[in-house]
Formats: C-alpha cells, structure tokens, sequence
C-alpha cells in the first residue's frame, strides 16, 4: 500500500509534537509497526487512530485481537498457588494475592500480551511536553461493588496510599522516585493528574496492570480487604476461604460488557504437580502458571492447550560488588561467559523463553538496542580474565538460592559451568519465605547475599528492572552495585519520551552493564498457562493476572 500523506497531514493538526515525531518514525522507517502501536498507547493515543495512522502509513490493518465468543453460563474453575497472606491490594506481594485481588479489581488501564496498553477505568491519557506531568480522564457511571461512582477521588486516595512512605505499600518499589503521597492532584471528578517527581516517558505503566497493587479502591477504605473484595471489576466474590480457595460470581452492574461465565473457582495449592494432575484428571479447567520445566508433561498432551506470551520474566544472578571474591568485575565477566545459555534456554527453559544479554532489556522490550553483540559462552576468555583478576587459582563461595519452578535446576547448571574455571559453588536453596526474610538490608538473604538468584515477574517497560536491583539507592540492590554513570544514564532513559531517544541512551546501558556484570540476566522466560481443551477465551497476563471476563466451555 502508498503512503497517504493527505491524511497523514490531518491527523498531524491536532497531534503534539512528540506523537508527529512517533508518526515520522513509522513513515521513514525508523519505528517499526510493532513499536509505532506500543509506543502510542504509551503516549495515550487510541488503538483506532494508531491503526487509521498506520493504514496512512501505507501498513494495512492492523491485526485484531478479537476472538470469537464463547457460550456463556459455565463455571471456570483454575489451579494456582495459594496466597502467602492476608489479601489486600496494597501490600500484596505475591502471585496468588493480587490474582485474587484482581478478579473483582480493576486498573487504569492494562498492558496487553503485545504489551500495548488499553484503556479499562481510565479513557485516555497524555503527558505534558517534559514527562512531568500526566493526566488521566477517568471513565463515567463506573460503580463500586459497595455501590458509589469511581470517580477522582478514589483515584488519588488509591495512589496516595500506594506512595505513602508511612505506609506498608509493596509499590513503593514502582513509585520511589517517581511519584510522592500528595502528588495525584484531582482536576475534577473525571480528571486526575499526576505529578511526577521528574520527567517519565513510561508512567503510564506504572498505574497500569504492570504494577499488580495499582487496583482503584473507594477513597474510604481503611483495610481489612478480605471483608468486602470491593472494586468496580467484572465479577464479585462469592466466598473466599484462606489456604482453600475462592469463588466468584457475575456482576450483573458492571460497567462494561458482561462477563460471560455464571461463575469462577479458584483453588488454592503449594505445588505445581497436584494442579498438573488436577487438570489432566478434569478436576480444573487452568494452571494459572506453568515453567517449561514443570510443564514438560503438558506439552505433548491432546487434552491440553498451553498458552505461551512473550515475557519479561528473568531470574536475577547477582554478585556482590562490595564484597570478595566478586569485587573485580573481571571475575563477574568470567562467570557470565562460562554460562551456556543456549541449553539454558533450550534444555532448561524448553525453548520457552529468549536469550538475555546480562542486561534488563529483554528483546521483546522496544527501546531494547539489539545492534549491541550477544555474549556468548567463553570459556578461554573467562580463563584468561580469572588469571588477570588474579583468581586464576579459583575459589569457593555459596551460591544462595530461592525455591521457585526451574530456580533449583538454574542453580545446579551454574554450579558445573563454573567448575570449568575453577569455581565451587556451595548451593543453599532456600524456601521463597526463608530467601526474603525481612526484605531489607542486614535481615535477608536475598539482599545480603555474596551470590543468589531472584526471580523477577514481567514488566512492561524495564524502568523497575533497571532502577529497584540496580541504580545505587535501588531498594533491591542486591549486588550492592554503584556506579554514578550507570545511574545518571538509567535517568536519562527514565525521562525520555521519545522512543529514538529510549533507545539510544539503552544501548549505552547495555554496553556498560556487560563491561560491570554486577548481575547475570541469561534469559527471559516466556509466561505459560494450561487450559483443558475446550477452554476458549481465557487472557493470561505474563505478570501472573488472569482476566476470564471471555472464558467458556465446549
């Protein structure tokens, strides 16, 4: 198809400058179309005009995510883990709290699986021209469960709560730095702005599904979530019982398009392998979450379909900076060459996850610079650097390690790698509660640590990534890294709005990383979901959400 620049030139009168540089990338060839609709979400433009533009463009439709509908009426019923603790939004920390929370909640809006953002309570969004400043239009006639109208301010007592440094938020690791308590200012009852405490071109993610404890709340709610489950989503909680199990039921009020099951369950287990063995015998319909490792019993089962996204999902291998025998970042480089991360990928993950580059951008990220070369497994090389680091002779440290799907298995393939350069590695595996401990410096495993592997959830853009275990006051910093250049550089990037400018300032920060290897990222792992054959419309995200508001049976 040509290019229609008549059109192009309409659509150009009313857009900022930043999206007329966003629609010149598409047209010259420097954004790909791919990149073109995720980086206009971003910026708040709509699904509809990104795809009218990209038809000016001279690209065609583009492709529709839309399935067909199902028959309503069933009953969905999911395996999953069970939550760690008592649920409530703002706190929640792990995988099987905030998917019960976000059965009933509901963001701003959501990061698809092609992480393209889509608009669910909020209608659209902008920023100003320097990133400091964006607003939101809130949608109308959204109802709580409890009965009152969502409207503004909801949405700055949610965020106000979530960035209180008072408070007890596990999303203080998305908003340190970014957004204070008092900052979500109302403009009216259906406009919200958000005033960032310096310049973001990703922020939108950060009050989107991306950031799992984002779930809008009623302005006047105190705690005590397991009581009520309020929020505005397409189901209502039926019955919850801790260590058991949940069920949900339709709101027949929701503000949207009905969910088309009567019903969901939800049961709670420790272990993959009774899920496994509960889908194969028909007692669920889903394993929210599955590894390549756990599912190799799956994958050749007719009576099984497996969902599989691209992901950001990695398992962190950090190394003290501060601390022997990993002070000489030639000894961290060393290590990382030694890892064969094609069997990783191929034996370990199988085949369901991308090659890392010891770096946060993943490849399915846009900024991503992928002219930077891949490291490749050298074992002369990491011989040669252990000599010049003068630990030639080798040495032995414990490798500490949480309990989590392949982790075990990563940490054993670690251990023989780096025989072959003279390293022993004690393992210590420990449970996911016992790794964390008090989750601060001096009381945990995880942070105080000479050498561990973290598993790290997906994010849509890689700001938590590159910021939280690595930028010198990062609350995760588990390598004890500091490096001013890396931290002025991950500024840089944290304030771009344009993509050109993302990338840019990536590339530099995927060469200094690789030169500092203060962390190993040797892969990404694609995010799995089982469904009995049958099942159709059900949404995984790769952040470990389970949207069933389309779920049927045959």
């Amino acid at each position: 198809m040509k290019t229609n620049y008549r059109i192009l030139d309409l659509i150009r009168r009313d857009r900022a400058p930043l999206e007329s540089h966003l629609i010149d990338g598409l047209v010259d060839g420097r954004v790909s179309r791919r990149d073109f609709v995720r980086h206009g979400s971003l910026l708040g433009l709509s699904l509809p005009l990104l795809g009218r533009i990209g038809m000016a463009a001279g690209f065609g439709a583009a492709p529709s995510l839309a399935r067909a509908q199902g028959a309503p009426g069933a009953t969905i019923r999911v395996a999953c883990y069970a939550p760690a603790g008592a649920i409530d939004p703002v706190t929640n920390a792990d995988g099987g709290g905030y998917l019960m929370v976000q059965q009933v909640g509901e963001f701003l809006c959501i990061d698809g699986p092609d992480l393209v953002l889509r608009p669910v309570l909020a209608e659209s969004w902008k920023p100003n021209d320097k990133g400091t400043v964006w607003t939101f239009k809130l949608r109308k006639g959204v109802k709580f469960h409890s009965g009152g109208e969502m409207r503004a301010d909801d949405v700055v007592a949610t965020f106000d709560r979530l960035a209180d440094p008072a408070g007890s938020s596990n999303a203080l690791s998305v908003f340190k730095g970014v957004l204070q308590k008092g900052a979500t200012k109302k403009i009216d009852d259906y406009t919200v702005e958000f005033h960032l405490d310096a310049p973001n071109g990703n922020f939108p993610y950060m009050v989107s599904s991306d950031n799992y404890n984002a779930i809008i709340l009623p302005a006047s709610y105190k705690g005590d979530y397991e009581k009520s489950f309020d929020g505005t989503g397409p189901f209502k909680r039926e019955n919850y019982t801790p260590k058991v199990g949940a069920s949900f039921v339709r709101n027949e009020d929701y503000w949207g398009e009905k969910a088309l099951p009567d019903r969901t369950e939800f049961t709670f287990f420790a272990d993959i392998q009774p899920q496994i063995l509960g889908l194969q015998g028909g007692q669920v319909d889903i394993i929210n979450q599955l590894s390549g490792l756990t599912s190799i019993g799956l994958l050749n089962d007719p009576n099984v379909e497996i969902i599989s996204l691209k992901a950001t999902t990695n398992r962190q291998v950090h190394m003290r900076c501060d601390s022997d025998p990993f002070k000489d970042p030639r000894v961290r480089r060393a290590i990382a060459l030694s890892i064969d991360r094609d069997k990783v990928v191929a034996g370990l993950l199988k085949g369901r996850a991308s090659m890392g580059n010891d770096s946060p951008f993943a490849p399915v990220y846009p900024s991503t610079d992928t002219s930077v070369p891949p490291r490749k497994r050298d074992i002369a090389q990491a011989k040669q650097l252990m000599e010049a680091a003068g630990a030639g002779k080798g040495f032995k440290v414990t490798l500490t390690a949480m309990s989590f799907q392949e982790i075990p298995a990563y940490a054993q393939l670690i251990q023989n790698w780096v025989k072959e350069i003279g390293i022993e590695l004690d393992l210590n595996i420990l449970d996911e509660g016992a790794y964390y401990g008090d989750a601060v410096f001096g009381k945990s495993p995880w942070l105080d640590s000479v050498m561990g592997i973290t598993g790290y959830g997906h994010r849509g853009v890689p700001n938590v990534f590159l910021a939280a275990p690595l930028k010198s006051d990062g609350t995760w910093n588990s390598a004890h890294f500091k490096n001013e250049k890396y931290d002025m550089l991950v500024d840089s990037y944290i304030a771009a709005l344009d993509l050109e400018a993302q990338k840019a300032t990536a590339g530099k920060i995927q060469e200094l990383l690789l030169e500092e290897t203060p962390v190993l990222f040797t892969y990404f792992a694609d995010y799995l979901t089982g469904t009995a054959k049958g099942v159709t419309g059900v949404q995984p995200s790769a952040m470990g959400q389970l949207f069933l508001e389309k779920a049927s049976k045959a």
